[in-house]
């Protein structure tokens, strides 16, 4: 079964995140909204000036030059802020800083160097341009306009939102509930960071990358755990797991070795199976189910396999929950920049690194328990099965989230 067929079949059978919270505009940052936003008001909500000059009627200086300037009578001054009234009079104009508030009758703004400002008195000032009326003026509305959306429900929340939100005075927002995330180890060779090893022992450094992968990404972690090789203990895990997490996560066992007992696990369990092995290296044993309601994905314990895959199906669960396009990788094409020697027997990913184009294979090591190369990765290489890639083809990548 193809990867997209695996994807397709276990998103068919989840329930997205219908739960929002509300947090201070600040905190939204990166989350996914829970509602339509509207505008509650026009931005700005007044005309302002974009400039430093004198507020002027267009019609009072038409053909005003430097040759011929026109002269008009300064009848007071606006800065940012003020909230002064003044009544239009013909030929007259207002001093004006940036932002501030044009009053009704004005209807456009000379900018300070078209006017003799260094040497007028505060009565009058020469105007050395002409203008169109609304030059220099923002209008009410221009920015957001009464009623526009700014930010959409299942839209994730960039901080761009973040300052239209607050132009238009919006201190709260509703966001969808943060995905949680338990990660399940399983192995009798495993062992905790920080505690002495056993011969024939190893540091679950797997359950660490994850955990970190997820937490980069916003992701909220619940439960990282071990267990040993056993049916009944992966199995309460699992149970006891599922109480406080929207997906589930294991590693290891899940192969067809003497002691990979997801099988049966998941059997005992009563989760229903959607998958099982997939066209892919590494990781082709990946196993996806649901456990009431909820995603188990159930992934190699070789430390490579576990990540090239947690990266194929993770952020594409995360997305469904969420209703949004975000967290799903990039994919792309790429010129093969290194020369790449196996023949894919089946369709494979190969870590790679991709810039500008192009994409290179920094190591010939690819083995699924090797991960300390992916140091110098940032992809994997979508090799089809069957394919002997030369250097200079054209390539499928897909960038690591």
């Amino acid at each position: 079964m193809e990867i997209e067929e695996c994807q397709k079949l276990l998103l068919e059978q989840m329930k997205p995140i219908e739960e929002v919270e509300e947090v201070n505009l600040m905190d939204s940052l990166h989350r996914i909204c829970g509602e339509d936003i509207l505008a509650t008001m026009n931005v700005p909500s007044f005309p302002k000036s974009a400039m430093d000059g004198y507020a002027v009627c267009a019609k009072d200086v038409a053909q005003a030059s430097k040759d011929h300037p026109v002269t008009l009578k300064v009848i007071g001054e606006i800065l940012a802020g003020d909230g002064t009234e003044y009544t239009y009079e013909e030929h007259s104009a207002l001093r004006i800083m940036t932002g501030g508030r044009i009053p009704e009758g004005y209807d456009a703004v000379i900018r300070q160097e078209d006017t003799n400002y260094l040497t007028t008195t505060d009565d009058t000032v020469e105007i050395y341009a002409e203008c169109k009326p609304y030059n220099n003026y923002c209008k009410v509305g221009e920015d957001l306009s009464l009623g526009t959306v700014v930010c959409k429900k299942n839209e994730w929340i960039s901080p761009m939102h973040i300052g239209l939100l607050a132009s238009i005075g919006i201190a709260t927002v509703k966001v969808k509930k943060v995905p949680r995330i338990a990660i399940i180890s399983t192995g009798t060779e495993i062992t905790p960071v920080g505690k002495a090893l056993a011969p024939g022992k190893i540091y679950n450094s797997i359950a660490y990358q994850l955990h970190a992968s997820c937490l980069e990404h916003g992701l909220m972690v619940t439960t990282v755990t071990s267990c040993v090789d056993d049916v009944d203990e992966v199995s309460k895990a699992i149970q006891e797991a599922s109480n406080n997490a929207d997906v589930i996560i294991t590693t290891g066992a899940v192969s067809v070795g003497k002691k990979d007992i997801l099988p049966a696990v998941l059997e005992q369990i009563g989760s229903k199976v959607v998958f099982r092995r997939a066209n892919i290296q590494p990781g082709t044993p990946t196993i996806g189910s649901i456990y009431e309601g909820k995603p188990v994905l159930s992934l190699s314990g070789n430390p490579y396999a576990a990540y090239a895959n947690f990266e194929l199906y993770l952020w594409k669960i995360v997305d469904a929950l969420l209703e949004c396009s975000h967290y799903a990788p990039c994919r792309t094409t790429a010129v093969l920049m290194d020369e790449y020697t196996k023949k894919n027997r089946s369709r494979r990913l190969v870590r790679a690194y991709y810039e500008e184009g192009k994409v290179y294979l920094p190591t010939n090591q690819h083995e699924s328990s090797v991960i300390s190369n992916m140091l110098y990765c940032n992809c994997f290489i979508d090799f089809p099965k069957g394919s002997e890639p030369n250097v200079g083809d054209e390539v499928i990548v897909q960038m690591f989230r």
